[in-house]
């Protein structure tokens, strides 16, 4: 259990609060409701492109990195389809330190030529190495449109295509900023050895000042109904072939969601796991093998997906993950298995709650998902999933009309010439 308290600034900011005696450390995140899905299908990437610019320096701090060293402290970003968050740990003594850089960025963030092409720079080649250039690279840049036809999770964080950053504008830059990077659109969360009226009062202080801006209305499309499986196979020179399989579900806060999270521990998590004791070790069909779930705010993806064995086909590899999925619809998980991985994810659950700056983050991704309070009825929701929810949510999800396959098929040529 994870207790806290939550204030909202007149200015629209969520603010919540953790104290945690048990640390000498504070945890300092704030975390923006922008990421991919809020992109224009012909102007993607500039979430991500923002996680690198608000290093950038502000309009009263030329160097974001520097204070945070000075301070004792440890930063860092990431941005996904729909969030991008910021975080550092300090000496809770520092934590002003951390609200001050927060703030001055989210109020001025400097905009300029140089900054911008550096950045620019730095995600172009970001795209290069880690999509491009990088064995199974680009798996996610074919897969996500296969299975997305209209919503925007059918692109990257990097982006859909990396002319958009070539080309950004500062216009479209500042745009984007002024849009999204204000009080009504984040959530800060504070967790450390710091009373919770203390917080809020240093909240009030450096964030209260900064203007609400206007509120964010954003259309998503929403993705239709799939009803043919999709197939795509390349050939890549690749080690070994890997076999995908996506499955449209429902989105995180669905029931559906948690079942679907704990048929794919049943599946896949560790070595007692189904795949890797049917597929992994019995049958040598793969050298590794996963299931789990996007985990997207929207409806998400199911993934099943396997590193096939040389000598396998990966229509055999392929057919065997379908009986598998097969045996959930039509056979219900035994009592023993499925208390198994229920204590699991409780103890895993634990586990992250003694991190201080795990607690800061997943308090504010809570609240960016309706109400931080879900983050203590997560063990509670996945340990009352029955046999009887897992094969009729399996059913449902596990039908080929419902199916992406992405089939990335080993080049031996190709890798030989290489």
């Amino acid at each position: 259990m994870i207790a806290f308290q939550k204030k909202t600034l007149a200015n629209g900011l969520t603010v919540i609060a953790h104290e945690d005696p048990s640390t000498p450390m504070a945890a300092v995140n704030v975390l923006y409701k922008v990421g991919a899905r809020n992109e224009d299908y012909d102007r993607t990437g500039f979430a991500h492109l923002f996680e690198h610019l608000m290093f950038g320096g502000s309009a009263h701090i030329p160097s974001y990195d520097e204070p945070v060293q000075l301070a004792g402290g440890e930063n860092n970003a990431f941005t996904n389809n729909d969030y991008t968050n910021y975080y550092l740990a300090l000496p809770k003594e520092n934590i002003e330190t951390a609200l001050w850089l927060e703030s001055d960025r989210m109020l001025s963030l400097a905009f300029n030529e140089k900054s911008l092409e550096v950045q620019r720079k730095v995600v172009v080649e970001e795209f290069a190495q880690r999509y491009l250039n990088q064995p199974y690279g680009d798996i996610w840049l074919l897969l996500r449109p296969l299975a997305y036809e209209r919503h925007p999770y059918r692109w990257a964080t990097i982006g859909r295509d990396i002319e958009h950053i070539r080309s950004a504008t500062m216009d479209q830059v500042r745009a984007f900023f002024d849009r999204y990077y204000k009080p009504g659109n984040a959530i800060l969360s504070v967790a450390g050895d710091i009373p919770a009226a203390r917080v809020f009062e240093l909240a009030e202080k450096w964030f209260g000042p900064i203007p609400a801006g206007e509120p964010v209305r954003d259309d998503i499309p929403q993705e239709p109904e799939q009803t043919a499986a999709r197939r795509l196979e390349v050939r890549r020179p690749v080690p070994a072939s890997v076999v995908y399989i996506a499955f449209h579900m429902g989105p995180r806060l669905s029931r559906e969601a948690t079942v679907c999270d704990v048929v794919s521990d049943i599946l896949s998590n560790g070595t007692s796991s189904r795949l890797y004791q049917r597929l992994v070790k019995e049958r040598t069909l793969f050298s590794n093998v996963n299931a789990y779930i996007s985990g997207d705010v929207d409806p998400g993806l199911f993934l099943v997906t396997g590193h096939v064995m040389e000598g396998v086909s990966p229509e055999e590899a392929e057919a065997a993950l379908w009986r598998e999925l097969e045996l959930l619809k039509t056979e219900p998980v035994g009592d023993y298995e499925l208390e198994k991985v229920k204590n699991k994810f409780e103890a895993n659950n634990v586990f992250g709650e003694i991190n201080v700056l795990n607690k800061a983050m997943n308090l504010a991704y809570f609240e960016m998902l309706g109400d931080a309070a879900m983050i203590n009825a997560e063990v509670a929701e996945h340990n009352s999933v029955t046999p009887e929810e897992i094969q009729s949510v399996s059913q449902r999800i596990f039908r080929p009309e419902n199916s992406s396959t992405l089939l990335y098929l080993a080049d031996a040529e190709a890798s030989a010439a290489k």
